[in-house]
């Protein structure tokens, strides 16, 4: 096979590709922000619920072996619990986007410098994730969205 040919194969094969290309950079940001929030909110709301599944367990866990620094152990236990289970629903909505990405942000880093160093791989994917959301906000299917258009009208 002469070289010509090949690259007459390649042609299709790359206009293809250029065309998938394309259509995967339309899908609008609104689209991708939803999974994104419904991840997150998904890894907090279930760590939410296993603390509350048990919560001497959850105690002695944050007694034990979390070791969050400069809060008691129950005192930790309940600031934990109570980000786990507002933040995931103010994600689902889309309501305080921004602030909530920071605040898990926070939380990610605290549980990964104090409580799970080892897991950083997962920790990582929940940064990136939040970054996301932190940096370009919840899309246009959200409260936020709808918030602000109410506020500063349908220009925005």
């Amino acid at each position: 096979m002469n070289k010509d040919a090949s690259s007459s194969r390649m042609l299709p094969l790359t206009a293809c590709v250029a065309g998938v290309i394309q259509r995967l950079e339309r899908v609008p940001y609104a689209l991708l922000a939803i999974p994104l929030r419904a991840a997150v909110a998904a890894v907090f709301w279930n760590s939410a619920m296993t603390k509350l599944a048990n919560w001497d367990t959850a105690i002695a866990l944050f007694t034990d072996d979390y070791k969050v620094p400069l809060l008691p152990p129950d005192i930790a236990a309940y600031v934990a619990v109570s980000i786990e289970l507002t933040t995931p629903v103010l994600l689902v909505l889309g309501l305080a986007t921004r602030p909530v990405a920071l605040v898990l942000l926070g939380m990610t880093a605290v549980i990964e410098v104090f409580v799970y160093p080892q897991a950083w791989p997962t920790h990582i994917q929940w940064a990136a994730m939040l970054l996301v959301l932190l940096c370009r906000g919840p899309g246009w299917f959200s409260v936020d969205h709808w918030m602000r258009r109410r506020l500063e009208g349908p220009e925005w």
